[in-house]
């Protein structure tokens, strides 16, 4: 059986705040924007490039639990030039600290970030996706052509 992970549900205390900073600051696409049972609404949101969403969700009782707005630390996004990413992120609006390469290799240079809420973010530089996208790498090989 294959699974993919394709949405988080992020605890928010206000949906439209936090619309506004996904989609203006840290320019996500909004997917869906709508009640998708009586009294229930749900905003979800793409970042550029991404297969997983985020969900901001109002209304639902989620059964094994339902988080708090501001809980949620170690989203982390992947990005192939932090520095690009830092001055894109800045330039909108959002507090981003600054990149910090902790080791010489690929993948070792972080910034973060938080929403209104609290609600934590790492932005993991790893040059390596320019050319191989995660989605081409977890791909299956073509099957053969008779």
């Amino acid at each position: 059986m294959q699974m993919s992970l394709e949405v988080v549900m992020l605890p928010v205390s206000d949906v439209d705040r936090a619309m506004e900073f996904y989609r203006d600051k840290g320019g996500f696409h909004v997917d869906l924007d709508g009640e998708v049972m009586e009294g229930v609404r749900i905003v979800q949101l793409t970042p550029p490039g991404s297969g997983c969403s985020i969900a901001l969700v109002d209304g639902l009782q989620v059964p094994t639990g339902t988080p708090r707005p501001g809980t949620y630390h170690g989203l982390q996004l992947c990005v192939t030039d932090a520095r690009a990413a830092y001055e894109e992120l800045t330039a909108r609006g959002v507090e981003v600290s600054e990149p910090v390469q902790s080791a010489p290799q690929d993948g070792a240079t972080f910034m973060y970030f938080k929403d209104p809420d609290g609600n934590g973010w790492a932005v993991q530089e790893y040059k390596r996706r320019l050319t191989e996208p995660l989605h081409q790498v977890l791909a299956p090989p073509a099957a053969p052509q008779d």
